[in-house]
């Protein structure tokens, strides 16, 4: 779907992928038959845009196919779908029946993040409608924080230099200009918008900037003003919005317990205090825990906010809230 901002500037607004499980081409296209074509269809448009998820084997499949390529492109295009962002912050399996901490490997001390990156930004430039300026692939924010080292940090700065390069090189032999946000989240190395700021900047400005997601930006307690006028002072630009809200409990503990139900195996729901938002180490057991059973059974203060994608139009039951 595309929106027009007021200063006539085109918006891409896109559907995510990556809820539905599909790993390589054929399920890729059913999942698009199963859920993307009705959400187009009951909008009532002629094209919906998505943000799709592609799993490193098949990334790599068609990052070395151009046949392969053009066949996606004119399977979303008869579907009436077009891609101008990928998520790249899942690897693969992200829809096992457990996947919690697993979904942060391989980081960006590996070669492998970059090569599936990079694969990503050579699909997507194929991909990309004729008439988009550019396209943007959403990343993990380097790792989760532990373990995070010196020796770690020096071999994602690398990497990150090597990543640059090899969006330039796609703009060199596409025409295309593909740009990767990292996404900060509860519990990485890059968990709050003041660690990019202070992590991040010095990245090339014109490939590498920030993916803001809603809901990680209010577990973590940061007014969106402030936050962008953070990103924007250390010269990191956001290259992606991921439109969501949080769960918050204003008393997480008392009563019947609302959030037990709301514990579950497969994901990580980190759980934040407002203390966070102030403290030097926003992961800080004092208000933090890295996922909502360890929450409920430390019985942190409250008010929390839990890292779920709450919808928009959807709030949960009272008393819970969303952001």
């Amino acid at each position: 779907m595309r929106l027009r901002h007021a200063d006539g500037s085109t918006v891409h607004l896109g559907y995510c992928t990556n809820v539905h499980p599909a790993e390589d081409l054929p399920g890729i296209l059913g999942q698009l038959d199963t859920y993307a074509v009705p959400v187009r269809e009951r909008l009532g448009g002629d094209l919906l845009g998505l943000g799709l998820w592609l799993a490193a084997p098949v990334a790599a499949e068609l990052a070395a196919d151009a046949g392969l390529r053009r066949r996606l492109r004119t399977e979303l295009t008869v579907r009436g779908l077009e891609v101008v962002t990928l998520n790249g912050f899942p690897y693969a399996a992200f829809q096992a029946p457990v996947v919690k901490g697993a979904v942060y490997h391989p980081d960006w001390s590996t070669a492998e993040r970059t090569r599936y990156t990079l694969d990503l930004a050579r699909v997507l430039a194929d991909l990309l409608p004729d008439d988009a300026g550019r396209g943007s692939v959403s990343t993990l924010p380097l790792a989760w924080r532990t373990p995070w080292d010196a020796e770690r940090a020096d071999a994602a700065r690398r990497r990150l230099d090597e990543l640059a390069d090899g969006l330039a090189a796609v703009q060199r032999e596409t025409g295309r200009v593909v740009r990767v946000g990292f996404e900060p989240e509860p519990g990485c190395v890059v968990e709050s918008t003041d660690q990019a700021a202070r992590l991040l900047s010095g990245l090339d400005p014109q490939r590498l900037g920030i993916c803001l997601d809603l809901a990680h930006l209010a577990c973590a307690w940061e007014e969106p003003a402030a936050a962008l006028a953070r990103l924007r002072a250390a010269h990191l630009s956001v290259v992606k919005v991921q439109v969501s809200a949080a769960l918050e409990a204003a008393d997480p503990t008392g009563g019947a317990d609302p959030l037990r139900p709301w514990v579950e195996p497969r994901f990580l729901h980190q759980t934040r205090g407002p203390g966070c938002a102030h403290a030097a180490d926003p992961a800080d057991p004092a208000y933090a825990a890295d996922d909502l059973d360890a929450a409920l059974d430390a019985r942190l203060p409250g008010p929390w906010r839990v890292h779920y994608h709450v919808p928009l139009h959807a709030p949960p039951e009272p008393p819970l809230t969303s952001t």
